[in-house]
């Protein structure tokens, strides 16, 4: 039982994550988060009753969420409920939709429908992406720290498995010809901020453990997760203060020793773990010229992920509707293209919409409904003028809604809304507004990613999406539990 003092700065998934491990293993943890609440963008926003996340809506590989609760000795199903959902989500193109079910039998007749002689495809999908996933899971949960962890026997394993030079969408072309259908299984580059034609081929394991493991939900919303995690930290032993803003992280002779809040209070720690949002973090909490690697001009030239524009409606109407639904811009490599590209807002969106309370009744007041929706937009490196077009693109994304869905009359049923730009990121902290974080293009992966362990100061550690192994609820809390073993293993 080591008894060191820990403070971990932001109480986002992977902060707890690291949090509760660390408490049930005998450090001193306090967690710093300036918010009123935890989460950070794994938060709830309450509305006059009505309840909605913040930001991820999909739980994939919900086993690495059941084995971090184990590591911190308690049972998820004490704190969470969660189900698996069917179909996991509709992709609508207009005229075409496909309701994606984890029967893969029945998703292969829908296939057949479809897109006739496709469907022979999803088995050699399966087969083979599910041999990339085996090889490169180790990978992912190992540290980085150190260049001599990519000639590991975990990565020399992995490497013919990785498709280097391969995009997430050229790779599809090896089981599909249908440019739509290859779609339908590249759309989750969005998870990553990216376009599926930038996006590495070794990412094709995120559509393979949707479909191999299935999506959940978690009843209330997935910021559930977050709170149930601070409970967590607080019956192990350790202490949750929000409303504590840190302003800079104390470093002596190279090493953390503790933070200095906005109001002055100096904290002292034995070590320093980081879940703010990676390029805010470099920015604004260390004192000016001392770091040598992430240095102003580094990170302007670093890449990031895309943004998002958010509305979030509370209905006084129950639509049935699927619980997650894409709608796809007619054309979706020119809306993606665009972003990723160009650094301009589309006319033709696509945009998510998720109705959870298709599901999920706590949500919102009987008879009415939560209803989220996310567009993904040019970050703030591309210098969109929100406040002049923020109007005309809500109205495009309901246009979208009313037409390519059953809620034809949805603004007639607009009870409470909410709207978050990427202007609105990035006043929360989120560098460039870049909701995704770090891009996670070959140059920014693994050894070639900021460390868990920091390089650039001693006793300090990175969680969350800026770090390895990358953004996304499974990895981030990969990432809170490689930080909390690296701890662990410094005594």
């Amino acid at each position: 039982m080591s008894g060191k003092k820990i403070l971990v700065v932001g109480a986002g998934p992977g902060g707890l994550t690291s949090a509760m491990i660390l408490a049930k293993r005998g450090f001193d943890v306090t967690v710093l988060e300036r918010a009123p609440e935890v989460g950070g963008r794994n938060r709830t926003l309450q509305i006059n009753g009505f309840v909605f996340d913040v930001g991820p809506t999909f739980l994939m590989m919900k086993y690495i969420l059941d084995e971090v609760f184990e590591l911190a000795g308690k049972r998820i199903d004490d704190y969470l409920e969660s189900y698996p959902l069917d179909p996991m989500y509709v992709l609508n193109f207009g005229k075409d939709r496909l309701e994606v079910t984890p029967d893969h039998a029945l998703l292969k007749q829908r296939i057949a429908e479809l897109f006739p002689g496709e469907e022979k495809g999803l088995d050699e999908f399966m087969r083979v992406e599910r041999r990339r996933f085996e090889k490169m899971k180790p990978c992912l949960q190992k540290d980085y720290s150190n260049f001599s962890a990519m000639y590991s026997r975990e990565m020399r394993n992995a490497l013919p498995h990785l498709s280097i030079g391969k995009s997430l969408y050229t790779n599809l072309g090896r089981y599909f010809t249908s440019e739509r259908l290859r779609v339908c299984f590249t759309f989750q580059a969005k998870y990553l901020g990216m376009s599926p034609w930038q996006c590495p081929a070794a990412f094709t394991i995120i559509p393979y453990v949707e479909h191999a493991f299935g999506v959940f939900h978690v009843r209330g919303g997935l910021s559930r997760i977050s709170e149930a995690m601070a409970r967590v930290v607080e019956e192990n032993g350790g202490r949750i203060r929000t409303g504590t803003p840190v302003k800079r992280v104390l470093v002596r002779n190279g090493r953390a020793v503790g933070v200095v809040l906005e109001d002055g209070e100096q904290v002292n720690a034995d070590g320093v773990v980081i879940n703010a949002d990676f390029g805010h973090a470099m920015s604004t909490l260390f004192e000016p010229g001392l770091l040598r690697k992430y240095t102003p001009s580094r990170l302007e030239r670093m890449k990031y992920s895309c943004s998002t524009f958010m509305l979030y409606l509370g209905l006084d109407k129950l639509y049935q509707e699927p619980h997650h639904q894409i709608l796809f811009a007619a054309d979706y490599r020119r809306n993606i293209e665009d972003i990723a590209v160009h650094g301009r807002v589309s006319d033709d969106l696509s945009v998510y919409v998720r109705n959870a309370s298709v599901t999920d009744a706590t949500l919102a007041p009987e008879g009415k409904s939560a209803l989220y929706v996310l567009v993904p937009v040019p970050n703030n490196t591309h210098g969109v003028a929100w406040p002049d077009i923020q109007e005309r693109v809500r109205a495009r994304v309901l246009h979208t809604i009313k037409t390519r869905t059953s809620m034809t009359d949805i603004e007639d049923h607009i009870e409470v809304e909410h709207m978050i730009t990427p202007d609105d990121w990035a006043r929360e902290g989120v560098h460039y507004g870049a909701t995704f974080n770090l891009a996670h293009s070959l140059d920014q992966m693994l050894y070639f990613r900021p460390h868990n362990q920091f390089q650039e100061v001693g006793h300090c550690y990175l969680v969350g999406g800026g770090t390895h192994p990358g953004s996304g609820l499974p990895t981030i809390y990969e990432s809170g539990r490689i930080t909390a073993d690296l701890i662990t293993q410094a005594g």
